[in-house]
């Protein structure tokens, strides 16, 4: 039985070489909608492990009180309910008044994405983000400092001129140096570093390495744009108080406001993890546009491939005759037949999830998410491929078997 199935191989691969322009032409097909399988899977894998990597640190037991809701409605460009903006004096009063056990309030803003780092007679390129900060947000964030310290409640009530770097700093600005109690100048106000933050690489293009932390009332002084808008966030030490949690805060925030019991909030609240859900729920539609472009194109591939076997039988149909002279049975023909599309599928297959993984770590790497083998789309590819092959080579191959040995060797 082996060197039979052996021989139906051979006869398979000669086949296969004796016809190499129609058969790359068809490996080809089968190849572009695997690699459109591939290749999108694997970039909306590498995307989903980028932001779970990214809001995991930060717990599903952190939560935030922002300007608006994540799911607004948004009518020609324009929400259909303008909210303030979360001033310094709210979230102030905010940290001031919230008192919910087992808690700790971070309050942040974004002073610039544009900043200049000076140190001695080196500067860095106009694309450095300042944050200013109090004592709780590396820790509600999900950061960690590498090296040295994080800032204290006494750096942030004293308003000392300290600062924490971003990883990026070590090889660029400091070229190797140790960047310890270094000083640097961020629009001629000088601060002391006392630590550095570990890499989080890029996100959506954002370098989450090259920026400062610094106190925020410092931060306040340097930049004094008017309508700022702060952040507040709040971590739960334990998960079963989060509800609670959270409901303490959306009263503490509407007494600040100000607002009626009839009165909705005219400020939005969301949890890291709820963010992750929704950003999944978006990227599914992505997988569901890689199935549909590549089982089109697959289904053109699996008409391909039958007629090429289709053509390859009656090519062969003097051959068929001979091998059922000399004693083949039926079902040597049609493996023989169904072995040599088997072999155009597979090959088919390799080819195209070689190319997906390729292009699928060609966008990771340029959008700067982490890339992860997508063994899911590679078994899905495979079994793809083998239906393929079962669907295309059935027909051919029982048309072969059946053919009458003595009108075959009539044929000319």
């Amino acid at each position: 039985m082996f060197p039979l199935f052996k021989e139906n191989i051979r006869i398979a691969f000669y086949s296969i070489k004796s016809q190499l322009l129609r058969t790359i032409l068809t490996v080809m097909i089968i190849a572009i909608g695997i690699t459109a399988l591939v290749g999108i899977l694997s970039a909306v894998a590498a995307l989903e492990n980028t932001i779970s990597s990214d809001f995991a640190s930060m717990g599903a037991n952190t939560f935030n009180l922002q300007r608006y809701e994540s799911g607004i409605r948004v009518n020609g460009g324009e929400r259909e309910k303008v909210n303030p903006i979360l001033g310094y004096r709210e979230v102030k009063e905010f940290k001031d008044k919230y008192e919910f056990p087992q808690t700790q309030t971070s309050i942040s803003f974004t002073g610039t994405r544009n900043a200049e780092v000076k140190y001695e007679n080196e500067k860095t390129d106009p694309e450095v983000t300042i944050l200013g900060i109090n004592e709780n947000f590396i820790t509600n964030s999900g950061l960690s400092v590498e090296k040295g310290r994080d800032l204290n409640i006494f750096d942030v009530e004293n308003n000392n001129h300290v600062a924490i770097i971003g990883s990026d700093f070590k090889n660029g600005l400091f070229k190797d140096l140790d960047p310890l109690e270094k000083t640097i100048s961020i629009r001629g106000v000088k601060f002391r570093i006392v630590g550095v933050l570990e890499s989080k690489g890029s996100t959506f293009g954002n370098n989450q390495d090259l920026r400062v932390l610094v106190p925020i009332q410092i931060a306040r002084s340097i930049y004094t744009a008017p309508n700022i808008n702060y952040n507040i966030s709040v971590k739960v030490d334990d998960k079963q108080l989060l509800e609670g949690a959270q409901d303490e805060a959306i009263i503490t925030f509407r007494n600040i406001r100000g607002l009626s019991p009839v009165e909705e909030n005219n400020f939005g609240i969301a949890k890291s993890d709820d963010l992750i859900n929704r950003i999944f729920s978006i990227t599914k539609y992505l997988n569901m546009a890689a199935w549909v472009i590549s089982i089109i194109t697959i289904f053109g591939s699996s008409i391909a491939l039958m007629n090429i076997m289709l053509v390859s039988v009656s090519e062969r149909t003097r051959e068929i005759g001979v091998r059922k002279a000399l004693g083949a049975k039926k079902n040597t023909i049609a493996t023989q037949f169904f072995m040599e599309t088997l072999i155009i599928g597979q090959l088919g297959g390799l080819f195209g999830i070689i190319l997906g993984i390729l292009i699928g770590f060609a966008v990771s790497s340029a959008a700067g998410f982490d890339f992860t083998t997508p063994w899911v789309a590679i078994l899905w590819a495979t079994a793809i491929t083998i239906v393929v092959a079962i669907l295309a080579g059935s027909y051919p191959a029982a048309k072969a078997a059946k053919q009458d040995p003595i009108e075959s060797l009539r044929y000319e």
